[in-house]
Protein backbone atom coordinates (compact mmCIF):
# COMPACT_ATOMS: atom_id res chain seq x y z
CA UNK A 1 0.00 0.00 0.00
CA UNK A 2 1.24 3.34 -0.79
CA UNK A 3 2.04 6.14 1.29
CA UNK A 4 0.89 9.88 0.69
CA UNK A 5 1.69 12.98 3.01
CA UNK A 6 -1.60 14.91 2.86
CA UNK A 7 -1.63 18.91 2.49
CA UNK A 8 -4.97 20.94 3.58
CA UNK A 9 -5.67 24.09 5.12
CA UNK A 10 -9.14 24.98 4.24
CA UNK A 11 -12.46 23.08 4.17
CA UNK A 12 -11.62 20.79 1.79
CA UNK A 13 -9.72 18.87 3.52
CA UNK A 14 -12.27 16.47 5.59
CA UNK A 15 -13.31 14.53 2.22
CA UNK A 16 -9.87 14.37 1.01
CA UNK A 17 -8.59 12.72 4.56
CA UNK A 18 -11.40 10.08 3.88
CA UNK A 19 -10.91 9.56 0.44
CA UNK A 20 -7.01 8.62 0.82
CA UNK A 21 -7.68 6.58 4.09
CA UNK A 22 -9.65 4.53 2.25
CA UNK A 23 -7.14 3.40 -0.30
CA UNK A 24 -3.47 4.14 1.06
CA UNK A 25 -1.39 5.29 4.26
CA UNK A 26 -1.58 8.72 5.08
CA UNK A 27 1.81 9.28 6.67
CA UNK A 28 0.36 12.85 8.06
CA UNK A 29 -0.91 15.50 7.64
CA UNK A 30 0.03 19.22 7.45
CA UNK A 31 -2.88 21.87 8.91
CA UNK A 32 -2.51 24.63 11.36
CA UNK A 33 -5.77 24.15 12.65
CA UNK A 34 -5.87 21.56 15.53
CA UNK A 35 -10.11 21.19 14.55
CA UNK A 36 -12.20 17.84 14.04
CA UNK A 37 -10.07 17.20 10.65
CA UNK A 38 -7.07 17.41 13.33
CA UNK A 39 -8.90 14.76 15.37
CA UNK A 40 -10.28 12.59 12.74
CA UNK A 41 -6.56 12.30 11.58
CA UNK A 42 -5.34 11.69 14.65
CA UNK A 43 -7.96 9.03 15.48
CA UNK A 44 -6.91 7.37 12.22
CA UNK A 45 -3.10 6.99 13.05
CA UNK A 46 -1.80 9.75 11.12
CA UNK A 47 0.65 12.80 12.34
CA UNK A 48 -0.44 16.32 12.24
CA UNK A 49 1.93 18.81 11.11
CA UNK A 50 1.23 22.58 12.36
CA UNK A 51 4.12 23.49 10.73
CA UNK A 52 2.76 24.76 6.80
CA UNK A 53 5.45 26.67 5.59
CA UNK A 54 7.34 25.47 2.56
CA UNK A 55 10.68 24.85 4.42
CA UNK A 56 8.35 22.56 6.81
CA UNK A 57 6.52 20.86 4.65
CA UNK A 58 10.02 20.00 2.39
CA UNK A 59 11.53 18.99 5.92
CA UNK A 60 8.73 16.56 6.52
CA UNK A 61 8.40 15.34 3.19
CA UNK A 62 12.09 14.49 3.16
CA UNK A 63 12.15 12.76 6.13
CA UNK A 64 8.91 10.79 5.27
CA UNK A 65 9.61 9.71 1.95
CA UNK A 66 6.08 9.08 0.84
CA UNK A 67 5.19 7.93 -2.82
CA UNK A 68 2.98 11.11 -3.43
CA UNK A 69 2.21 14.47 -1.80
CA UNK A 70 -1.64 15.44 -2.03
CA UNK A 71 -2.94 19.08 -1.89
CA UNK A 72 -5.87 20.04 -1.02
CA UNK A 73 -6.23 24.17 -0.20
CA UNK A 74 -2.44 25.06 0.72
CA UNK A 75 -1.87 29.10 -0.06
CA UNK A 76 2.03 28.90 -1.18
CA UNK A 77 3.79 28.39 -4.12
CA UNK A 78 5.92 25.16 -3.76
CA UNK A 79 9.54 24.76 -5.05
CA UNK A 80 10.37 23.03 -8.23
CA UNK A 81 13.18 21.17 -6.93
CA UNK A 82 10.19 19.57 -4.33
CA UNK A 83 7.53 19.00 -6.61
CA UNK A 84 10.62 17.42 -9.08
CA UNK A 85 11.28 14.79 -6.23
CA UNK A 86 8.27 12.96 -6.36
CA UNK A 87 4.60 12.70 -7.64
CA UNK A 88 2.50 15.44 -6.38
CA UNK A 89 -1.29 15.84 -6.73
CA UNK A 90 -3.55 18.89 -6.60
CA UNK A 91 -7.10 19.87 -5.96
CA UNK A 92 -8.07 22.54 -7.71
CA UNK A 93 -11.85 23.77 -7.81
CA UNK A 94 -11.90 25.36 -11.21
CA UNK A 95 -12.52 24.21 -14.12
CA UNK A 96 -8.49 23.95 -15.33
CA UNK A 97 -7.37 25.73 -17.16
CA UNK A 98 -9.70 28.93 -17.04
CA UNK A 99 -9.82 29.98 -13.18
CA UNK A 100 -6.16 29.28 -12.21
CA UNK A 101 -5.23 30.96 -8.90
CA UNK A 102 -7.15 31.97 -5.60
CA UNK A 103 -10.99 31.99 -4.37
CA UNK A 104 -12.23 30.35 -7.56
CA UNK A 105 -15.81 29.42 -6.42
CA UNK A 106 -16.02 32.66 -5.11
CA UNK A 107 -15.41 33.93 -8.37
CA UNK A 108 -17.46 31.95 -10.03
CA UNK A 109 -20.56 32.94 -7.85
CA UNK A 110 -19.27 36.99 -8.44
CA UNK A 111 -18.78 36.37 -12.39
CA UNK A 112 -22.27 34.40 -13.13
CA UNK A 113 -20.82 31.50 -13.65
CA UNK A 114 -23.34 28.71 -14.91
CA UNK A 115 -20.90 25.62 -13.05
CA UNK A 116 -18.11 25.46 -10.40
CA UNK A 117 -15.70 22.84 -11.17
CA UNK A 118 -13.35 20.42 -9.46
CA UNK A 119 -9.65 19.41 -11.42
CA UNK A 120 -7.50 17.77 -9.91
CA UNK A 121 -4.09 17.73 -12.06
CA UNK A 122 -0.16 16.63 -11.36
CA UNK A 123 1.29 19.42 -9.62
CA UNK A 124 4.12 20.99 -11.82
CA UNK A 125 6.35 24.16 -11.83
CA UNK A 126 3.86 26.81 -12.60
CA UNK A 127 0.59 28.24 -11.09
CA UNK A 128 -2.39 25.46 -11.69
CA UNK A 129 -0.62 24.07 -14.50
CA UNK A 130 -0.47 19.95 -14.88
CA UNK A 131 -2.04 17.33 -16.85
CA UNK A 132 -5.63 16.78 -15.41
CA UNK A 133 -6.31 13.77 -13.69
CA UNK A 134 -10.07 14.08 -12.84
CA UNK A 135 -12.33 16.92 -13.76
CA UNK A 136 -16.34 17.34 -13.50
CA UNK A 137 -18.62 20.42 -12.79
CA UNK A 138 -21.80 21.03 -10.60
CA UNK A 139 -24.40 23.19 -11.89
CA UNK A 140 -24.58 26.90 -10.46
CA UNK A 141 -28.32 27.66 -8.96
CA UNK A 142 -30.10 30.38 -8.47
CA UNK A 143 -30.01 30.85 -5.07
CA UNK A 144 -26.58 28.89 -4.38
CA UNK A 145 -24.13 30.02 -2.23
CA UNK A 146 -20.11 29.32 -1.56
CA UNK A 147 -20.74 27.20 0.93
CA UNK A 148 -23.71 24.75 -0.92
CA UNK A 149 -20.88 24.62 -4.29
CA UNK A 150 -17.88 23.67 -1.62
CA UNK A 151 -20.47 20.85 -0.02
CA UNK A 152 -21.07 19.48 -3.58
CA UNK A 153 -17.48 19.87 -5.06
CA UNK A 154 -16.50 17.93 -1.50
CA UNK A 155 -18.57 14.95 -2.07
CA UNK A 156 -16.73 15.04 -5.92
CA UNK A 157 -13.30 15.10 -4.32
CA UNK A 158 -14.35 12.56 -1.60
CA UNK A 159 -15.54 9.91 -4.80
CA UNK A 160 -12.65 10.70 -7.48
CA UNK A 161 -9.13 11.79 -5.31
CA UNK A 162 -8.17 8.01 -4.51
CA UNK A 163 -8.27 6.77 -8.23
CA UNK A 164 -7.00 10.15 -9.05
CA UNK A 165 -3.78 9.62 -7.10
CA UNK A 166 -3.35 5.73 -7.92
CA UNK A 167 -3.45 6.75 -11.92
CA UNK A 168 -0.03 9.61 -10.53
CA UNK A 169 1.06 6.55 -9.03
CA UNK A 170 1.01 4.33 -11.97
CA UNK A 171 2.89 7.16 -13.65
CA UNK A 172 0.20 8.77 -16.03
CA UNK A 173 0.47 12.49 -15.61
CA UNK A 174 -3.19 13.35 -16.83
CA UNK A 175 -4.35 15.42 -19.92
CA UNK A 176 -2.15 18.08 -20.43
CA UNK A 177 -3.92 21.74 -20.16
CA UNK A 178 -4.28 24.10 -23.26
CA UNK A 179 -2.31 26.65 -22.15
CA UNK A 180 -4.10 28.94 -24.52
CA UNK A 181 -7.15 28.51 -22.89
CA UNK A 182 -5.46 29.94 -19.34
CA UNK A 183 -7.18 32.58 -17.31
CA UNK A 184 -6.54 33.93 -13.93
CA UNK A 185 -7.74 34.44 -10.48
CA UNK A 186 -6.59 36.72 -8.23
CA UNK A 187 -7.20 36.89 -4.12
CA UNK A 188 -10.02 38.38 -2.44
CA UNK A 189 -9.66 40.56 0.24
CA UNK A 190 -12.11 41.50 3.02
CA UNK A 191 -12.59 44.49 2.07
CA UNK A 192 -13.22 43.62 -1.74
CA UNK A 193 -16.94 42.65 -0.12
CA UNK A 194 -18.07 45.98 -0.56
CA UNK A 195 -21.26 46.20 -2.41
CA UNK A 196 -21.17 48.46 -5.60
CA UNK A 197 -24.65 49.25 -5.72
CA UNK A 198 -24.49 50.89 -9.60
CA UNK A 199 -23.45 47.03 -10.48
CA UNK A 200 -26.18 44.81 -12.00
CA UNK A 201 -28.49 42.87 -9.91
CA UNK A 202 -27.34 39.61 -10.83
CA UNK A 203 -23.37 40.99 -10.13
CA UNK A 204 -24.17 42.20 -6.38
CA UNK A 205 -26.25 38.89 -5.90
CA UNK A 206 -23.45 36.68 -6.74
CA UNK A 207 -21.64 39.21 -4.54
CA UNK A 208 -23.65 38.08 -1.84
CA UNK A 209 -23.96 34.60 -1.93
CA UNK A 210 -20.40 34.01 -3.09
CA UNK A 211 -19.52 35.69 0.33
CA UNK A 212 -21.80 33.58 3.14
CA UNK A 213 -20.43 31.76 5.79
CA UNK A 214 -18.09 30.75 6.33
CA UNK A 215 -16.28 33.74 4.29
CA UNK A 216 -16.73 37.43 5.65
CA UNK A 217 -20.00 38.66 3.77
CA UNK A 218 -20.66 41.32 1.45
CA UNK A 219 -21.18 44.79 2.62
CA UNK A 220 -22.95 48.66 2.61
CA UNK A 221 -23.00 51.38 4.56
CA UNK A 222 -25.81 52.32 6.66
CA UNK A 223 -24.62 55.89 7.09
CA UNK A 224 -21.44 55.39 8.53
CA UNK A 225 -21.98 52.31 10.04
CA UNK A 226 -20.86 48.76 7.88
CA UNK A 227 -23.98 47.00 7.05
CA UNK A 228 -23.68 43.32 6.17
CA UNK A 229 -26.04 41.68 3.88
CA UNK A 230 -26.37 38.33 5.06
CA UNK A 231 -29.55 37.25 2.73
CA UNK A 232 -30.76 38.85 0.08
CA UNK A 233 -32.38 37.90 -3.64
CA UNK A 234 -33.14 39.59 -7.03
CA UNK A 235 -36.63 40.87 -7.58
CA UNK A 236 -38.29 39.35 -10.49
CA UNK A 237 -40.52 41.65 -12.27
CA UNK A 238 -39.75 44.41 -10.10
CA UNK A 239 -41.25 48.13 -10.71
CA UNK A 240 -38.97 49.94 -13.85
CA UNK A 241 -37.24 52.96 -12.48
CA UNK A 242 -36.46 55.64 -15.18
CA UNK A 243 -35.54 57.56 -11.98
CA UNK A 244 -32.87 55.91 -10.34
CA UNK A 245 -30.21 56.18 -7.58
CA UNK A 246 -28.47 53.01 -7.16
CA UNK A 247 -28.55 52.22 -3.51
CA UNK A 248 -31.69 53.76 -3.07
CA UNK A 249 -34.58 52.07 -0.75
CA UNK A 250 -37.61 51.75 -2.58
CA UNK A 251 -39.59 49.68 -0.22
CA UNK A 252 -40.22 48.62 3.13
CA UNK A 253 -42.15 45.73 4.12
CA UNK A 254 -41.94 45.41 8.07
CA UNK A 255 -44.52 42.09 7.47
CA UNK A 256 -41.85 40.38 5.41
CA UNK A 257 -38.76 41.82 7.46
CA UNK A 258 -37.51 42.78 3.20
CA UNK A 259 -35.84 46.17 2.24
CA UNK A 260 -36.34 46.60 -1.72
CA UNK A 261 -32.99 48.56 -3.14
CA UNK A 262 -31.92 49.76 -6.30
CA UNK A 263 -29.23 48.52 -8.20
CA UNK A 264 -27.53 49.63 -11.28
CA UNK A 265 -30.42 47.83 -13.40
CA UNK A 266 -32.90 46.28 -10.79
CA UNK A 267 -34.19 45.91 -7.09
CA UNK A 268 -32.33 43.70 -5.24
CA UNK A 269 -34.43 42.71 -1.74
CA UNK A 270 -32.81 42.17 1.22
CA UNK A 271 -33.80 40.00 4.00
CA UNK A 272 -31.27 39.80 6.38
CA UNK A 273 -28.67 42.12 7.61
CA UNK A 274 -26.35 42.83 10.47
CA UNK A 275 -23.76 46.07 11.56
CA UNK A 276 -20.46 45.30 12.60
CA UNK A 277 -20.31 43.87 16.21
CA UNK A 278 -23.50 42.34 15.72
CA UNK A 279 -23.22 38.49 16.28
CA UNK A 280 -26.66 37.36 14.61
CA UNK A 281 -28.49 38.22 11.34
CA UNK A 282 -31.58 40.26 11.79
CA UNK A 283 -34.37 41.01 9.59
CA UNK A 284 -33.62 44.08 6.97
CA UNK A 285 -36.41 46.19 8.11
CA UNK A 286 -34.89 46.17 12.14
CA UNK A 287 -32.23 48.40 10.84
CA UNK A 288 -33.44 49.97 7.48
CA UNK A 289 -36.65 51.28 7.91
CA UNK A 290 -37.41 54.31 5.28
CA UNK A 291 -37.61 54.66 1.58
CA UNK A 292 -35.43 58.03 2.38
CA UNK A 293 -32.23 55.78 3.09
CA UNK A 294 -29.41 55.30 0.80
CA UNK A 295 -27.23 52.84 1.59
CA UNK A 296 -23.40 53.26 0.40
CA UNK A 297 -21.08 55.22 2.04
CA UNK A 298 -21.79 58.47 0.81
CA UNK A 299 -19.51 61.84 0.30
CA UNK A 300 -22.09 64.08 2.14
CA UNK A 301 -21.51 61.83 5.15
CA UNK A 302 -18.53 61.75 5.30
CA UNK A 303 -18.48 65.50 5.20
CA UNK A 304 -21.21 66.16 7.86
CA UNK A 305 -18.79 63.50 10.17
CA UNK A 306 -15.77 65.45 9.24
CA UNK A 307 -17.78 69.02 10.60
CA UNK A 308 -19.17 67.06 13.51
CA UNK A 309 -15.58 66.25 14.59
CA UNK A 310 -14.11 70.09 13.87
CA UNK A 311 -16.89 71.77 16.07
CA UNK A 312 -15.75 69.09 18.64
CA UNK A 313 -12.50 70.20 18.55
CA UNK A 314 -13.08 73.60 18.00
CA UNK A 315 -15.26 73.69 21.35
CA UNK A 316 -12.79 71.74 23.57
CA UNK A 317 -9.97 74.96 22.65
Amino acid sequence: MSTVVLVGLGGTTATALEALLERFIVAALVRDEDDEVASRARAAGVAVSADVSVGGLADLVGRLDPGCVVVSSYNRILPGALVAARPFVNVHYAPLPRYRGRATVNWALINGEPVAAISIHSLVPGLDAGGILYQRTVPIGPADTVADLYARLNELQRGALAEAVARRLSGDGGEPQDERGATYACTRLPEDGEIDWSAPTARVDGLVRALAPPFPGAYTYLGLRRLWVRRAAPVADAPVYEGRVPGRVVRVSRAEGAVDVLTGDGVLRLCEVALDGDEAARPATDLVRSVRTTLGLRTGDLLDRIAALERALDARR
